[in-house]
């Protein structure tokens, strides 16, 4: 079986302590990744950004 190329990253709300993990291919997406998602304690949309 092949070794993937894909890692679990955690997002990290802006505005709170919201937190969401995905799954992104370090080696075609170098950059931090941004994604506007629901924020279940604010009850809207926010950015989470990749936390570390």
């Amino acid at each position: 079986m092949a070794k993937g190329k894909r890692e679990n990253i955690k997002l990290k709300s802006t505005e709170s302590s919201e937190c969401y993990w995905t799954v992104k291919n370090k080696i075609n997406t170098t950059e931090r990744i941004e994604l506007k998602k629901y924020d279940s304690t604010l009850r809207r949309h926010v950015i989470f950004k990749e936390a570390k």
